[in-house]
């Protein structure tokens, strides 16, 4: 292993800071951990910044299946390379990395094979099936690892790791449509409305009935229409994005689709579908689910941002507010994503 100290960088601490999920629906505790060293094919990063998921929440609440406990959440990580494992060639002690959900592939699998690693049979995901970034010390695969640029805020990239990824694999899902319907105007929705500005699109935001500060948000980032989820847009949109974890509003979202419009479910985990009569669906509408990420979605949408200008607005948090930064989400009191800074 080489370290940052090593090849002249700051002195390594020998002990590390994370917030560290024991059992379902319990707290974030704090504790104080040996540096992990990183293995072959590994790199280790000194964390800047980790954005807060609603990934995050559905892991602390149950909602996934078999996480890695104890485990360390957060998979939206910004920070500095400062040790690199055996065989470590395509990075740079000190270089800025980001670090996604998707953790690792095998590689070999039916969906390795065709393109589609985001559906791999055996795959690694940051903060769930391995340690994440609610740390000051992350470890992760280097094929997995994105460079990012080097001076600009760690805070405000971070939010691209997943709100940014997901969003845009969700747009791309969505079709070329002119008009986009947004429901739930979280993270996620905050960084794709910019992309849909810049694409030339009319994007209609969907928020919480009744929350005006929120749909004044969402004509901030250039929305041509906001209103609750329990009105109706003033014309029928080409396709419509859920990133509220709702399953009511997949019937709501069908109802405001032209004919073979399209319905995307951009969350990992949605609470029931109701049942909903088939003409809302008939005439060629369509729904479909996102899951996870490729490394080839990230490239795409990574080299957009700086042409879209796109800015991310955050709440930042010290690491041991955790808990906080998670109830804020929870309760929406957020607008944008709330990061840790470590």
């Amino acid at each position: 292993m080489i370290s940052y100290a090593a090849k002249g960088g700051v002195s390594l601490s020998t002990a590390m800071k994370a917030m560290v999920l024991h059992a379902m629906r319990k707290p974030l505790v704090m504790e104080e951990r040996p540096v992990p060293a990183p293995g072959a094919g590994e790199i280790r990063i000194a964390v800047e910044a980790c954005a807060v998921c609603r990934t995050d929440l559905h892991l602390l609440d149950g909602d996934l299946p078999h996480p890695k406990l104890p485990v360390i959440p957060g998979h939206e990580i910004v920070g500095r390379v400062d040790a690199l494992g055996p065989g470590i060639r395509s990075r740079a002690l000190g270089e800025r990395v980001g670090i996604p959900w998707l953790g690792h592939t095998c590689g070999h699998c039916s969906y390795c094979i065709a393109g589609q690693e985001n559906l791999c049979d055996e795959p690694l995901f940051t903060g769930y099936t391995r340690d994440g970034g609610f740390a000051s010390h992350a470890i992760a695969d280097e094929a997995y690892a994105f460079s990012l640029p080097e001076d600009d805020d760690p805070a405000a990239l971070a939010p691209l790791l997943c709100a940014g990824l997901i969003g845009w694999r969700s747009l791309v899902a969505a079709g070329p449509g002119k008009t986009i319907g947004i429901f739930g105007f979280g993270a996620a929705a905050h960084i794709i409305a910019q992309v849909c500005a810049w694409q030339g699109r009319n994007v209609f935001a969907f928020t919480r009935p009744h929350d005006p500060a929120t749909q004044d948000f969402a004509r901030s980032l250039g929305a041509v229409w906001a209103g609750g989820s329990d009105q109706e847009p003033p014309e029928r949109l080409d396709a419509a994005i859920i990133f509220a974890p709702v399953g009511e509003l997949v019937p709501v979202a069908l109802r405001t689709v032209r004919k073979g419009g399209r319905v995307v479910c951009g969350g990992i985990h949605m609470s029931d579908i109701p049942q909903f009569p088939y003409r809302i669906l008939w005439e060629e509408r369509q729904i479909r689910s996102i899951a996870n990420l490729t490394r080839q979605d990230a490239q795409d949408f990574l080299a957009i941002v700086p042409e879209a200008r796109i800015r991310t607005q955050t709440t930042r948090y010290p690491l041991e507010a955790a808990n906080e930064a998670l109830d804020d989400l929870r309760s929406g009191r957020l607008q944008g994503a709330a990061v840790l800074t470590p």
